[in-house]
């Protein structure tokens, strides 16, 4: 095996390319997939007007119909997951009892107040 070494030139060449590249959004990629999609120019046409590989646009096309094949077949899970959803109902839960201890506290302060009539001299 021959090994190659890379000048400092190109090493250089290297990182500014890979600094300089373009990041894309979802809504980018999704409107890039379907224009491919929609085949009014080739995919070849396509990634060379956008400045993307064919290999890439492939790997989001496919991304973009697995995303929603899942989401058709609701396989996706919620945003939250269960435990989030457990923690914040035991949250509520005990909120709740504060709110009904509070009520219940100023009930018997108001009953003590009027009882008392306020003499206590």
């Amino acid at each position: 095996m021959r090994k190659t070494t890379k000048s400092p030139g190109e090493k250089i060449v290297k990182d500014i390319k890979r600094a300089t590249r373009k990041h894309y959004s979802s809504e980018e990629k999704i409107r890039i997939v379907l224009d491919g999609l929609r085949g009014e120019d080739s995919i070849a046409e396509l990634c060379r007007r956008e400045g993307i590989s064919q290999g890439l646009y492939y790997k989001w096309s496919k991304d973009f119909m697995e995303a929603g094949k899942k989401r058709l077949a609701g396989d996706t899970a919620r945003a939250a997951n269960t435990d989030e959803v457990k923690e914040l109902r035991r949250e509520a839960k005990d909120l709740k009892e504060v709110v009904a201890e509070q009520t219940l506290e100023l009930r018997l302060l108001k009953k003590s107040m009027l009882g008392d009539g306020g003499d206590d001299a």
